[in-house]
C-alpha cells in the first residue's frame, strides 16, 4: 500500500473540505504543501509578499463565505502573515493562516526561523491548532476551517511542524483519518447550530418598535453583505418604506440609486432617527459609537448580530442574535402578518429625500466641471460613468487611500451587493492589490477596478506582476498627487533643522511613472492628465479586460487630510 506524507495529507484534507484557492509565498518548509495542493486541484496564487497574500485571503473569505487560506513559511513569514490575519479578525471575515514551523525536537535551540507562532498569532486568532503528529493533521485542518466560519467569522491559525510534514501514513489510513475528523467536526457543528436561535418574542418587540417609530432608520453593514441578506433587506425596505443607510462596504446590498437611500443625508438620518435597526454593522467609530452628539440621546437601537457578546456589550433596546439573512427574514415574516408602510408623503421620508436630493445636487454641480489639473471630483466622475457603463455584472470596486477613498465613497455608486472592498473597519492601507487579486479569482465573471491613492498603491505595487502573471482582469487606477494627502505642504516655518533639504515625510517623487511598473511585466500602462486621456484609457482597458495601471496625475493641492480623522493628526 502506497504511503503519503504530511504535506499530501494537509492538501488532501483541504481539498476534501472544499478548498479551491490558496494564497501565499512558498519556501522552507511549506513548498511541498503548495505543490501537493495544486495536484489536488487547488489553485495556488503565489505572491511576492505575505502581507498582500494575507489581505487577499481575508477578502476572499468575505466574498465567498469560505475561509480564505494563506500559506506562509515559518518565523518572519508567519509574522508578515499577521497583517492579513489581523485584518480578517477586525473585519470578522473567515480566514486561515497556515505556517510551517521548526522541527519539534529542535524547539528552543534557535532553529532556522524558530518562533513560538502559537503565541504570536494569539491576539488575532479565534482558534490556533498545532498537530504534533501526522495522525492529528486532518482534525487540525478541519477544526480551523470550521472555526473560521462558526459564530462570528474570523481568523484561525494552523501550525505545521517540519517533522509532522515529513511523517507518513498509508493512503487507507489517511482516508480513515479524514473521515473520522469530518464526523467529529460535524457533531460539533450540529451542537453549535442548535444552540443559536432568535426568540420570536424579541423579533415581535423589535417590529413593534419600528411600527411605532416616527423616524425609523435601517442601517446595514458588511456583516449583512457577508450573510447575503440583500433580498430580505430589499423586501423590508420596499414593504415598510423605511429609509436605509449602508456602511461603506454595505453599499450595493440595495442600490445606491434607490429612492429611500439616505447615504447623501447621513447626518440628518442618524442625528434625528428615533429607532435604528442595525443589521450586520457594529456601533464602532464608523457609526460614531451610536452615541450623541451624532446620534440622538433617545434613539432606540435594535441590533442584529451573529455575536451575542457584541449585543451584550452595546445593551440595545432589542438585541437579535443570529445570521442577518435569517433574522431579517423573521422580521419580514412578522411584518407580513400586520403590515405597515410609511409612504412617500411621510414627513420623515420627505425630509430624508429632500436633504439627499439637495446634497446630491450640490455634489453634481462640482462633478459637472472639468477641472485641469485634475482635482479629485473630475476623474472620479469619469470613472463612475465608465463603471456604470459596464452594466451587469457590475465590476468589483477596490478603494483605498485618504482623499481618494473618502471622496470616492460619495461619488462612486454601488448597485450590486459585495462589489465594494475598501480599507474597512481597521482603515488598513496596502490592501489594494491583494483585494484585487482575491476579487478576480473569487468573482471571475466581474471586472475588477481599483481606485487608490499613490500612497496606498505603494504598499503593494509589486503585486502588479502577480496580476500580469495570472492574467487577471484587474485595472488599477492610481491617483498620483505626489504623496500622502498631497506631497510637500510644509510651511516656511517648518523648513528648519539640519535635514530641511530632505523631502517632506508626506512627499514622494513628483509625477512618478507608476504606469511604467506594470509595463515591465507585460501589462498595459497609461499616463493621463486630462479628461480625454482618462476616458480613452478607461474605454480601452475596460474593453480589453487585461492587467493595466492608469496613472492619473492629480493637483497636489486639490485634496485635504481625511476629514473624519483630521482631529486625530
Amino acid at each position: 500500500m502506497a504511503e503519503i506524507d504530511g504535506n499530501t495529507l494537509v492538501a488532501k484534507t483541504l481539498a476534501h473540505s472544499g478548498v479551491t484557492h490558496m494564497f501565499g509565498v512558498v519556501g522552507i518548509p511549506v513548498t511541498s504543501v503548495a505543490t501537493r495542493a495544486v495536484s489536488q486541484g487547488i489553485r495556488f496564487i503565489a505572491f511576492h509578499n505575505e502581507q498582500s497574500a494575507g489581505y487577499a485571503a481575508s477578502s476572499y473569505g468575505y466574498l465567498t463565505g469560505k475561509p480564505g487560506i494563506l500559506l506562509t513559511v515559518s518565523g518572519p513569514g508567519c509574522v508578515h502573515g499577521l497583517a492579513g490575519l489581523s485584518n480578517a479578525a477586525i473585519n470578522t471575515w473567515p480566514m486561515v493562516l497556515i505556517s510551517g514551523s521548526s522541527d519539534q525536537r529542535d524547539s528552543g535551540k534557535g532553529d532556522f526561523q524558530e518562533l513560538d507562532q502559537i503565541s504570536a498569532v494569539q491576539p488575532f486568532s479565534k482558534l490556533s491548532v498545532k498537530p504534533t503528529s501526522i495522525s492529528e493533521v486532518p482534525g487540525a485542518v478541519l477544526r480551523v476551517l470550521n472555526g473560521a466560519v462558526s459564530g462570528r467569522p474570523g481568523g484561525c491559525y494552523l501550525d505545521l511542524p517540519t517533522d509532522v510534514l515529513h511523517q507518513t501514513v498509508s493512503e487507507a489510513e489517511a482516508e480513515d483519518l479524514i473521515s473520522k475528523a469530518e464526523e467529529q467536526v460535524r457533531k460539533e457543528q450540529e451542537s453549535s447550530d442548535s444552540s443559536n436561535s432568535t426568540p420570536i418574542s424579541d423579533v415581535e418587540k423589535a417590529v413593534a418598535a419600528l411600527r411605532s417609530a416616527q423616524r425609523p432608520l435601517i442601517v446595514f453593514g458588511k456583516g449583512a453583505a457577508y450573510s447575503k441578506a440583500e433580498d430580505e433587506l430589499r423586501k423590508l425596505v420596499d414593504s415598510t418604506g423605511m429609509p436605509f443607510l449602508p456602511t461603506p462596504m454595505g453599499k450595493g446590498l440595495i442600490s445606491d440609486n434607490h429612492e429611500l437611500a439616505a447615504t447623501a443625508a447621513r447626518s440628518l438620518a442618524i442625528g434625528q432617527c428615533d429607532v435604528a435597526l442595525v443589521v450586520g454593522a457594529r456601533l464602532n467609530w464608523l457609526l460614531h459609537f451610536g452615541e450623541p452628539p451624532k446620534w440622538s440621546k433617545d434613539v432606540k437601537f435594535i441590533l442584529v448580530d451573529v455575536c451575542e457578546e457584541e449585543i451584550e456589550l452595546r445593551k440595545p433596546y432589542v438585541g437579535l442574535v443570529g445570521d442577518a439573512k435569517k433574522v431579517v427574514g423573521l422580521i419580514n415574516k412578522v411584518i407580513k402578518d400586520d403590515p405597515f408602510c410609511l409612504g412617500r408623503n411621510h414627513p420623515w421620508v420627505e425630509a430624508i429625500s429632500k436633504k439627499a436630493k439637495d446634497n446630491v445636487s450640490r455634489m453634481e454641480g462640482q462633478l459637472a466641471k472639468d477641472v485641469v489639473p485634475f482635482n479629485f471630483f473630475t476623474p472620479l466622475r469619469i470613472i463612475r460613468d465608465a463603471i456604470i457603463g459596464v452594466g451587469s455584472p457590475a465590476p468589483v470596486l477596490v478603494s483605498e487611500g485618504a482623499n481618494t477613498m473618502d471622496v470616492g465613497r460619495a461619488v462612486l455608486l454601488q448597485t450590486e451587493p459585495r462589489t465594494r472592498l475598501d480599507a474597512g473597519t481597521w482603515g488598513t492601507m496596502g490592501v489594494g492589490l491583494g483585494y484585487c487579486i482575491a476579487a478576480a479569482v473569487a468573482c471571475p465573471d466581474r471586472l475588477v477596478v481599483a481606485v487608490e491613492g499613490d500612497s496606498g498603491f505603494g504598499f503593494s505595487a509589486m503585486e502588479v506582476e502577480t496580476v500580469v502573471r495570472y492574467q487577471l482582469p484587474v485595472i488599477v487606477i492610481v491617483f498620483n498627487n505626489n504623496g500622502v494627502y498631497g506631497g510637500d505642504r510644509r510651511s516656511p516655518e517648518e523648513l528648519t533643522g539640519p535635514h530641511k533639504e530632505d523631502p517632506a515625510p508626506t512627499s514622494f517623487v513628483p509625477e512618478a511613472k507608476y504606469h511604467v511598473l506594470i509595463e515591465a511585466f507585460g501589462g498595459k500602462g497609461y499616463l493621463v492628465k486630462n479628461p480625454a486621456e482618462l476616458k480613452s484609457a478607461l474605454d480601452e482597458s475596460f474593453t480589453a479586460k487585461k492587467p493595466a495601471v492608469i496613472n492619473v496625475i492629480i493637483d497636489p493641492y486639490a485634496g485635504s487630510e481625511s476629514g473624519r480623522m483630521q482631529h486625530k493628526n
